[in-house]
């Protein structure tokens, strides 16, 4: 019988990559994404693909419920991906751009996890990866939104692993820094909904956010290909016992070490200075 993975945010970068690579792995993977475009796209390419939208509860259940009809209640594998970033200073992000990014980020991811537990308990197996970030653990500037919703994930995902030790459910978050995707994009698209940049006290910084986030190609330092992500998830799936966290790129690897070394205020020097390239 083929291994089940149900993945979300699969109409490009990270979540396209694996769910392809797992396909042809051999898996049975329900790639799911937010708009009907992408969905098209995955089936075109071979894929068991659905609409899936993270801040609907409704679409979350009619998913989950969809895999369940098509696997007869079986799931080895949920990866939660689907996931954008709203960059801003905290003092710009109001109740409303703060509720949108959690809804998407960490409170669709729960409700998702919070359906996959209690099969994966009956059947007595069953993986939980969570697509963190090196901003999970470590903060930098204008990326507030974003961080408190990765810290909230790690949060979760920790306490989670606690309350299933003794079974054999594993929950794994990965951590990438930085990865080629269309994360930029979305990050501009939200950045302009959400923030007014000329009336901000931070206009003139906003300025050099845009200018990375409109960078062509890699906008900073050691970004590697999906494809790094990829063997993560495949060692957290494979894997008799899985890490409980999984380092992705030279700079996650670099601020876990520097975070359990330095003080908070040399760290703070150190990401305020990284923050601002």
């Amino acid at each position: 019988m083929k291994k089940t993975i149900l993945i979300t945010g699969c109409s490009s970068g990270i979540g396209y990559c694996v769910a392809k690579a797992l396909h042809e792995r051999g898996y049975r993977v329900f790639a799911t994404a937010r708009r009907q475009e992408s969905v098209d796209m995955l089936r075109a390419e071979g894929l068991e693909s659905f609409y899936l939208d993270l801040t609907d509860s409704n679409s979350i259940h009619w998913a989950f419920e969809e895999v369940m009809r098509r696997t007869d209640g079986e799931l080895y594998a949920l990866f939660n991906n689907g996931a954008y970033g709203l960059p801003g200073a905290v003092e710009d992000l109001e109740r409303d751009a703060l509720r949108v990014q959690f809804e998407t980020n960490v409170f669709g991811w729960q409700e998702l996890t919070n359906l996959a537990i209690p099969v994966m308990r009956r059947q007595n197996y069953g993986r939980i990866i969570q697509n963190s970030s090196v901003l999970g653990f470590v903060s930098l500037p204008f990326r507030g939104a974003y961080n408190a919703s990765k810290y909230a994930i790690e949060g979760l995902s920790d306490t989670l692993r606690l309350e299933l030790k003794g079974t054999k459910v594993f929950v794994s978050l990965i951590e990438p820094g930085p990865i080629a995707s269309q994360f930029r994009i979305n990050s501009v698209k939200a950045l302009a909904k959400y923030v007014d940049v000329d009336k901000s006290f931070h206009r003139e910084k906003y300025q050099g956010v845009l200018k990375r986030l409109n960078t062509k190609g890699p906008a900073v330092p050691f970004t590697l290909p999906p494809e790094a992500v990829l063997k993560r998830v495949i060692h957290a799936l494979e894997a008799t016992n899985p890490q409980p966290r999984y380092y992705v790129t030279f700079p996650t690897y670099l601020f876990g070490v520097l975070k359990r070394l330095l003080s908070t205020r040399v760290l703070d020097v150190i990401l305020a200075k990284s923050g601002s390239n």
